[in-house]
């Protein structure tokens, strides 16, 4: 690794690395040997730029949830189109074929990454709980427009459907879940509230 390197490639590269590990191999497999080596750098790098392992695993974690708000920023725009069915099968599956669900399996392996992330996260897991928030806010949107029932419970349904969708989803080695497991799980969880044509 060259020196003069912005530290922002340099997070970049490790992050993309970690990421790499995590979905190819598991938390399990996620070591600072493993990141540096699929980065391609020196053991050092990571630990010049971090104060040990978990400070970068929790910095890592927290850059993959503020990734997020774009994908949580197209779903309230798409409010008013489509279907409200149709719009949430296609971000719950966006959502749990990306990193989130290793993301949920590192965080619930490692004791000291839960600590770090305490500190500046204080409650639920991260990248479920922004899903959650992701889910209410377009769901509240709907609601505004009229395409859901106006007592519809919002701060019900939307972790409803996350925790759903991260059962359908939570076998990392396994096959995605069958054509149509997500849009009949959503439909049954929102439909006595959508009032759409």
């Amino acid at each position: 690794m060259p020196t003069g390197v912005a530290l922002r490639d340099v997070r970049e590269q490790l992050f993309g690395a970690a990421e790499r590990v995590l979905l190819r191999d598991g938390p399990s497999a996620l070591t600072s040997r493993a990141v540096t080596d699929e980065a391609g750098c020196a053991k050092g790098v990571l630990h010049r730029h971090f104060a040990d392992f978990d400070a970068f695993l929790a910095e890592f974690v927290l850059d993959r949830v503020d990734r997020m708000d774009s994908e949580a920023a197209a779903l309230r725009e798409a409010a008013g189109t489509g279907t409200v069915a149709g719009n949430l099968a296609a971000a719950l599956t966006a959502l749990f074929e990306s990193v989130a669900v290793a993301i949920v399996a590192l965080v619930t392996f490692r004791d000291e990454l839960r600590a770090r992330l305490r500190e500046t996260w204080p409650a639920g897991v991260p990248v479920l709980t922004e899903a959650v928030d992701m889910i209410a806010s377009y769901l509240a949107a709907e609601r505004d427009l009229g395409r859901i029932a106006r007592d519809a419970p919002v701060d019900m349904l939307a972790p409803t459907l996350i925790g759903t969708a991260h059962l359908l989803f939570a076998d990392r080695k396994g096959a995605r879940p069958e054509p149509g497991a997500v849009d009949r799980m959503v439909d049954t969880i929102i439909g006595g509230v959508v009032r759409e044509a």
